[in-house]
């Protein structure tokens, strides 16, 4: 009996022993795990501040990349009047889109040096040496090249000012895209077509699959989108988000093509300027104009350049009924000659745009653009 019940004592003593050494293993155990989640915890906060540092590069990296100023040209719709048919006037527009988009110009605004207060594309080319329709059809061409091919048909019906745009060469710019071409932006216009609630509009942005942007639009909108990545090849549409037009020139660095703009008159280009701060650098364009080789520019955020037509700007600032100055050079920073030493009597528009473009280059590249361009 006694024998027993010492056995029971042994082994509740022994029961004992063991509750403190478990409790003591637990504790131990808690601990460790406590420092492996706590490890964890610190792996996942460095592996996430790394991942923070490489968007904030990558944020920064596109800034340096990103173009801020803008550079905007100024001209007579005039300047078609000095083409003899039709075909040499969507010929010479042509020209002058391709001069422009070669040389990454934000804006085109088309002036009437007549006075006949023109400000809508809307109506048709009324025939050579009517008044106040040279302006209308020139912005018309440059609006139809400026828009990507497979857009083409939604914004431009048929019409007679662009009866011979087809035969012109294509500007190709960046938003040009083709069918299977990867990019991180597209231009493309809003469908009409149903949507499920609290999804967005499609868009056709050229592409074998539609594209779903991010909110609801009204069709027949031309719109910038920028393509999520990665996206899943068995999905039907792919996803998109909305930017603004300048997004791509402003984040990217891309060109993103031109506006077109109608001004009434003369002062009109400055008066009407899209810009909240307006251009903060003008240059004139005239051969009485200082040598381009001499002019050292300023730092800008909003250029223009402003050429003259067949009788130069003094026949704009003529006709204006806002300007009461008798000279140009007034209104302008800068009054260049941009072909010094000239040829030919008279420089025509097209051929001092790719000279002007390259203003800001050293010479070398300036007279090689220009005796291109006169050589074509």
């Amino acid at each position: 009996m006694a024998d027993g019940v010492a056995a029971k004592r042994v082994q509740a003593e022994e029961r004992k022993v063991d509750w403190r050494r478990w409790k003591q293993e637990r504790k131990a155990e808690k601990k460790k795990w406590k420092e492996i989640k706590l490890l964890k915890k610190l792996e996942k906060q460095r592996i996430r501040e790394l991942a923070e540092k490489q968007v904030e590069k990558q944020e920064e990296q596109k800034e340096d990349k990103g173009r801020q100023y803008t550079l905007s040209v100024a001209l007579p719709g005039s300047i078609l009047n000095n083409a003899q048919s039709l075909e040499l006037r969507t010929y010479l527009a042509g020209q002058i889109a391709r001069a422009c988009a070669i040389f990454c110009v934000d804006e085109i605004i088309v002036f009437d040096e007549d006075g006949e207060d023109v400000k809508s594309v809307e109506g048709n080319f009324e025939g050579i040496g009517r008044r106040g329709k040279a302006c209308v059809q020139l912005a018309r061409i440059l609006q139809y090249l400026e828009c990507p091919q497979y857009l083409r048909k939604s914004f431009f019906p048929k019409h007679e000012d662009l009866q011979f745009a087809g035969l012109l060469n294509p500007l190709d710019s960046p938003h040009h895209m083709r069918v299977d071409e990867d990019s991180e932006y597209r231009e493309g216009v809003v469908l009409d077509r149903p949507t499920k609630p609290g999804k967005g509009s499609f868009v056709n942005c050229g592409m074998k699959k539609e594209v779903q942007i991010d909110r609801q639009l009204n069709p027949g909108l031309r719109v910038t989108v920028r393509l999520e990545e990665p996206q899943k090849p068995e999905a039907k549409v792919r996803k998109g988000t909305v930017v603004s037009s300048h997004h791509p020139r402003t984040v990217s660095g891309l060109y993103w093509g031109y506006t077109v703009r109608l001004a009434s008159c003369l002062s009109a280009v400055f008066s009407e300027c899209p810009f909240k701060e307006g251009y903060d650098l003008s240059i004139g364009t005239s051969e009485r104009g200082s040598s381009v080789d001499q002019a050292t520019l300023p730092s800008f955020r909003h250029a223009l350049v402003v050429f003259g037509g067949l009788e130069g700007l003094e026949a704009g600032v003529d006709v204006d009924p806002n300007l009461e100055v008798t000279d140009p050079s007034v209104l302008f920073d800068f009054y260049l000659n941009t072909c010094p030493s000239q040829g030919s009597r008279t420089i025509r528009t097209e051929v001092g745009q790719v000279a002007k473009g390259a203003v800001g280059h050293d010479a070398c590249v300036h007279r090689a653009v220009l005796r291109f361009c006169l050589w074509q």
